[in-house]
C-alpha cells in the first residue's frame, strides 16, 4: 500500500487512531513520508495538533477518546465526507498500567478493556461498509494492533494482557468475516517499542525497537497484508516458546517477574 503501486493514481487514504505519539504518531509520520491522505484521531487534541503541524498533506485531525463510539463515527463519517473512504484503517489507540487480579484495580481493569478492546470494534465499525463498496483498485486493510501480552497472562497485568488477547481474537474473527469482500484484516503483535507506554517500565526489555523504526516494519507488514505477526521477529519466537510451556513451569518461572506501576490509566 504504497504510493507507487499499480494504483498510484489514487491517493492512498489513511485513518489512524491513538496517534499522538507513540506508535500512532510514528504510523502517521511514516505515511506522511509516502504522500498519504490522513485522517488522525486522538484524546489529546494539543498534542495531536501539535503532531499535525510538522507532517505534510494537511491531516485531519479529530480529538475523540475511542471509548466514544459516536465522536468515532462523527470522525469517520467527516473523513469520508471529505476524502473518500480509507483504504487502510489502523487501530492503535491503547492504553497499558498495572494491575492487580482482585478487586482493588477494578476501575483501571475496566478502562483498559474499554479502550483496547471496544475502542477497537468501535474504530473499525464505521469503515466496514464504505471500505466493502470501494473499487479503486488499492488494496483495503483493517489493521489492529494487538501485543505479545495477549499470548500469555502476565502477573500484575490481568488488564492488558486479557485486552491483548481478546483484541487478537476479535481480529481473527473479523479477519473470517471481511476477507470474501475484499478487506483483510492486519494482526500485529508487538514486542517491546520505545514509546511512553513502555518508558516507565521498571525491568530489561528485550529487542527494543525505536519506534520510527517500528513503523516502518508495521507498514511492510501492512502492505503484505500478513494475517498475523509478531514485531520484531525475535519476540515472535519468544511467544511460541512461551506458549508451549506447560503450566507448571510457566508459573515455575513468571510468578514473580518484574511488574508494571500500577495506578489508572491516562
Amino acid at each position: 500500500m504504497s504510493p507507487d503501486s499499480p494504483s498510484s493514481s489514487v491517493p492512498l487514504r489513511v485513518f489512524i487512531t491513538g496517534a499522538s505519539s507513540g506508535i500512532g504518531a510514528a504510523l502517521a509520520r511514516h505515511y506522511a513520508g509516502q504522500g498519504a491522505c490522513q485522517g488522525l484521531v486522538a484524546r489529546r487534541r494539543e498534542v495531536l495538533a501539535s503532531l499535525a503541524a510538522e507532517l505534510p498533506g494537511e491531516p485531519a485531525c479529530y480529538g475523540a477518546d475511542v471509548t466514544d463510539a459516536a465522536a468515532l463515527e462523527a470522525a469517520a463519517r467527516d473523513f469520508i465526507d471529505r476524502f473518500g473512504a480509507p483504504h487502510l484503517v489502523i487501530g492503535c489507540a491503547g492504553v497499558s498500567v498495572g494491575t492487580l487480579a482482585g478487586g482493588e484495580d477494578l476501575a483501571a481493569f475496566c478502562r483498559v478493556m474499554a479502550v483496547n478492546v471496544n475502542g477497537l470494534a468501535a474504530t473499525f465499525a464505521p469503515f466496514v461498509a464504505p471500505m466493502a463498496a470501494l473499487a479503486d483498485g488499492r488494496p483495503r486493510r483493517l489493521v489492529g494492533i494487538a501485543s505479545v501480552a495477549g499470548i500469555r497472562g502476565l502477573p500484575g497485568a490481568a488488564a492488558y494482557s486479557a485486552s491483548k488477547a481478546a483484541a487478537i481474537a476479535y481480529l481473527e474473527s473479523l479477519r473470517l468475516e471481511l476477507g470474501p469482500q475484499g478487506i483483510r484484516v492486519v494482526t500485529i503483535a508487538p514486542g517491546y517499542i520505545a514509546t511512553p507506554m513502555t518508558a516507565i517500565n521498571p525491568y530489561p526489555m528485550p529487542f527494543l525497537l525505536p519506534a520510527p523504526e517500528a513503523a516502518r516494519r508495521f507498514a511492510r507488514a501492512i502492505e503484505r497484508g500478513v494475517s498475523y505477526t509478531v514485531i520484531p521477529w525475535p519476540m515472535g519466537v519468544v511467544a511460541k516458546l512461551l506458549r508451549l510451556l506447560p503450566n507448571w513451569l510457566y508459573d515455575r518461572l513468571f510468578t514473580r517477574a518484574p511488574r508494571k506501576p500500577r495506578g489508572l490509566p491516562l
